[in-house]
């Protein structure tokens, strides 16, 4: 059962407790993107001119999912005259995994919803890596079982005890039922609607989906729920807790448009699936991410930084500082694609259009802490209530979190990795970052084992390592009037320079950011219906 499936099921399970514990902070480290660079970058200190020149067709920037979808689409349409530069030591964006000898885990996107009709081209690239069996072009085609979430999916720890599914039921009140009902009803009506061409309102792709109602995007989550008559506690802190998974952002300020979209918008289905399945794997979407760099590794450049762009008469410049090396080098391209955050392009384009400087100043980020706790065995009580993969909190900060391990086969191991998740939305997005910043990992650690230790009581004693992973920017923030102008402006071509990244959709979706860049790669070989794709 999804979170995107509502329907509550029962199941009395066992009760939880915390107690205090002072066992010490485990090991660990303290990661994330290469702040050093990024700092270096955004401050423009000290690069040198460049040693080299290097010439090629398309230049891609950014080797996160939008980059690595865009060079797997040249290649595989037999274009093999393009260079993806990425900035970290490692492709894959906010789709990065880690290992030990426990398990592979996620630092960031974890999941793939099952894709629906609308989106054949991420359905190709499942095909192709052995995820989706048969024809990819059929309504319900057949997912490889070993990557399809195994049951049980989904659970929420709530007045005591655990219950399946995440909306709550487990102690609610018949006043707040009835609510939880007429919202579920409201959904279904959004999910249901088709237009003149058939197309649903909300859709993935977005821009494959039917006519938007924008006046929706003129509210907040929150305000449209109060809206519709809808008070139920328990449903607000449901809705809000969809918003900050899946945006990073309280539902007050995230566009009711794009509150809905996350509820109404999948339309996937499966010969061996429930319509709400997910597809996962121990080190989450860099599953994909690696794969996608492992078909475009003999053009992908790591360590790469992009320092400047400047158009030139026939195409495009890129100044290049190479970490590994110390040296700069010059990219000689006929097109360039910007497949990093919109809001970072102008800062490396120093002529970039007005039209566009001024849509790319109005994204914004959201800051997330992910932590990896390596445990020597399950908790106590899993011994008797079936883990399930994702394992939610009622009312407190984090998100809960997944177990890296759950798709694995050998059920006589019982050590394990929790993936845990926060978003800092409680704080304005400037304010988490420097709180990131100051903040030290042991403090993380301790928040961390509190929080899930009233839940798992023996947690801290079965922890032997504490990984935090910090994310400035990781993704974009959808708040009211979303819709605006300045997204049209940023998916256009602006001379020899595109954009592909999610935050041409508004949020950060793995199907958004994968369909921004195979159409950013239809424009690059000249396609003439790349508007269209």
């Amino acid at each position: 059962m999804n979170r995107r499936q509502f329907i509550a099921a029962g199941g009395l399970t066992l009760l939880g407790c915390s107690r205090k514990t002072d066992a010490p902070i485990p090991p660990g480290d303290l990661l994330g993107p290469n702040l050093e660079a990024g700092h270096r970058w955004r401050d423009g200190k000290g690069f040198p001119a460049p040693t080299e020149t290097r010439r090629t067709h398309t230049l891609i920037v950014g080797g996160g999912m939008a980059g690595l979808s865009c060079g797997w689409w040249l290649q595989r349409a037999g274009t093999q005259d393009f260079a993806v530069l990425e900035l970290e030591t490692e492709a894959g964006g906010n789709a990065r995994s880690g290992r030990n000898t426990v398990s592979a885990y996620p630092w960031g996107a974890h999941y793939l919803p099952l894709p629906g009709m609308q989106a054949p081209e991420l359905r190709t690239m499942l095909a192709e890596f052995g995820a989706l069996k048969g024809n990819a072009a059929t309504e319900k085609p057949e997912y490889e079982d070993r990557y399809v979430c195994f049951a049980p999916q989904e659970r929420l720890h709530i007045n005591g005890a655990w219950q399946e599914g995440l909306l709550p039921h487990f102690g609610v009140g018949g006043v707040e039922r009835t609510q939880q009902q007429r919202f579920i009803t409201a959904i279904q009506s959004y999910k249901s609607q088709r237009d003149a061409n058939g197309l649903p309102p909300f859709n993935i792709p977005r821009m494959r989906a039917g006519n938007e109602d924008r006046t929706l995007d003129r509210l907040s989550m929150r305000d449209w729920l109060l809206q519709q008559g809808l008070t139920a506690p328990t449903l607000h802190w449901f809705v809000n807790y969809c918003c900050r998974d899946d945006y990073g952002t309280d539902y007050s300020q995230v566009s009711a448009w794009a509150g809905i979209h996350y509820h109404a918008s999948r339309h996937g289905l499966a010969a061996n699936a429930d319509s709400d399945g997910v597809l996962t794997w121990p080190e989450g979407n860099a599953w994909l991410t690696q794969r996608l760099a492992a078909s475009v590794a003999p053009r992908l450049q790591t360590a790469a930084m992009v320092w400047r762009i400047a158009e030139e008469q026939g195409g495009v410049v890129a100044d290049v500082f190479l970490l590994k090396e110390g040296r700069s080098v010059r990219y000689k391209a006929d097109k360039l694609i910007w497949a990093g955050p919109a809001a970072f392009l102008p800062h490396a384009w120093a002529d970039a259009p007005s039209a566009l400087r001024d849509a790319s100043a109005k994204m914004d980020h959201a800051p997330w802490l992910v932590a990896n706790l390596t445990l020597r065995e399950y908790p106590a009580e899993t011994r008797h209530l079936a883990l399930c993969w994702d394992n939610v909190t009622y009312g407190t900060p984090g998100l809960g979190y997944v177990v890296a391990t759950h798709q694995r086969l050998d059920t006589q191991r019982h050590d394990t990795v929790f993936t845990y998740y926060r978003p800092l939305s409680e704080y304005a997005p400037a304010a988490a970052r420097k709180l990131l910043l100051a903040t030290p990992r042991e403090v993380w650690a301790k928040q961390i084992l509190a929080e899930l230790g009233a839940v798992h009581p023996d947690l801290a004693a079965l922890t032997t390592r504490i990984d935090v992973w910090r994310w400035g920017h990781a993704m974009a923030r959808p708040t009211v009037d979303m819709l605006g102008g300045h997204l049209d402006v940023l998916r256009q071509p602006h001379g020899r320079v595109m954009l592909a990244h999610a935050d041409l959709t508004g949020f950060s979706l793995a199907e958004e950011a994968h369909y921004w860049g195979v159409r950013a790669a239809r424009w690059a070989m000249d396609d003439p219906h790349w508007k269209e794709a």
